[in-house]
């Protein structure tokens, strides 16, 4: 599986910011000292917002990093009446969707260093009491032996990944391949798309260098190297948080060579789908809706999202002004758009399904992360729940 979370650790300093001692109580509310009033309506009995009756009285979400504003779908259903849990590092609060209280609450829980790096399946099986985890198919992949999850929507339709480079020490280069023609190391963090791309003679296997760190320091250290990213967060970060460089960086989304999993879909664990049905056929449809609704209106989210960060104190870090560029670049680089095969937002499309298996199968099993790329495509995903009316256009 290609891991390359461990990224943005202390962006705007050279070093790792060591964890910080946690001294807070587990169930403490958030930073102004109480949870505040929920104001909204309830939803109507019985209608497709409430969730009442048909899911759990708390639907806990499970991240795959550190909160973020790729992941706004899920913290914008959070209700004002959230509370902060510092030490286990969760939000709860109402499930608020569209304006109403859906009679139920949601925990949002973030991944990466917070659980020690497990893959969200594994932790889905760990607790059954996580409902819907952000899972990439290469890591559903992966984990489809022993951790199964059925994939009942996609909120990224393309993932934000990427490969960049100085444009300075690679001039006019503006795609991997030629950025790559010197030979120079390609920095990353795990080996599936780096040998996707030499699989296609981007890069030579030479020049793959498995050792990123997640902070800028060799980057600014030695621009000649290309680097592991995230579209909708380096180019931001680099030129604007990062004194020691501060300008521009040039890269090519990695979706455009290749790369075409379906980033932190949501997922269910196989064997919980059926008696979450009943769940799922309106939750669902609502996490179609909340991606739309929060790249339309993203800033209580936002802050929402930054406030999290400051509060769970992690040594990560992450700014309003990061969280403003992701969401712009979301939608400017077309890593949220509908389902081009059938135009419904969140659908996941079969060929590009069975395309993903047969390419990353194989890549899974020359890594030695799965035993067989024998896998039906069809055990992966279902659309059952998936409103087709709802769209990014409509």
């Amino acid at each position: 599986m290609f891991r390359s979370r461990p990224r943005r650790l202390a962006l705007a300093t050279l070093t790792v910011v060591p964890l910080l001692a946690l001294t807070a109580c587990g169930g403490s509310a958030d930073a102004q000292g109480g949870a505040a009033q929920l104001d909204v309506p309830a939803a109507e009995a019985d209608g497709p917002l409430d969730l009442s009756g048909v899911c759990p009285a708390t639907v806990v979400m499970q991240q795959d990093w550190q909160p973020e504003a790729e992941h706004g779908a899920m913290y914008s259903l959070v209700g004002a009446d959230h509370t902060v849990d510092i030490e286990a590092k969760s939000v709860t609060g109402s499930l608020v969707a569209q304006g109403v209280d859906t009679g139920v609450d949601i925990e949002v829980r973030p991944g990466g260093p917070n659980v020690n790096f497990q893959p969200v399946p594994s932790l889905m099986y760990l607790d059954d009491s996580i409902l819907l985890g952000a899972v990439t198919t290469d890591g559903q992949i992966a984990g489809l032996a022993d951790n199964p999850v059925v994939t009942v929507a996609s909120q990224l339709t393309n993932s934000p990944q990427m490969v960049m480079w100085d444009p300075e020490s690679h001039e006019g280069a503006t795609t991997i391949k030629e950025a790559a023609a010197d030979g120079d190391p390609l920095v990353a963090s795990g080996d599936v798309f780096p040998q996707l791309l030499a699989a296609q003679g981007i890069i030579d296997k030479s020049q793959i260098d498995l050792s990123f760190e997640g902070t800028p320091q060799r980057f600014v250290s030695d621009p000649s190297i290309l680097q592991q990213g995230f579209a909708t967060a380096e180019p931001y970060s680099y030129e604007n948080e990062i004194p020691q460089w501060n300008k521009p960086v040039d890269y090519q989304l990695i979706s455009e060579v290749g790369y075409s999993v379906y980033p932190e879909a949501l997922a269910v664990r196989a064997d919980k789908l059926e008696e979450n049905a009943d769940c799922l056929a309106k939750l669902v449809p609502i996490m179609q809706q909340s991606q739309i609704d929060y790249l339309e209106d993203p800033q209580a989210t936002n802050e929402l999202i930054v406030d999290l960060v400051d509060q769970y104190q992690t040594g990560w870090t992450y700014s309003l002004g990061v969280a403003d560029y992701s969401v712009k670049a979301q939608k400017d680089l077309g890593i949220v758009t509908d389902d081009p095969a059938s135009g419904v937002f969140g659908q996941i499309d079969p060929d590009r399904m069975a395309e993903i298996v047969d390419t990353f199968g194989t890549l899974l099993v020359n890594a030695g992360q799965i035993d067989s790329a024998d896998i039906d495509p069809e055990s992966l995903y279902t659309n059952e729940f998936i409103d087709d009316s709802i769209s990014m256009g409509s």
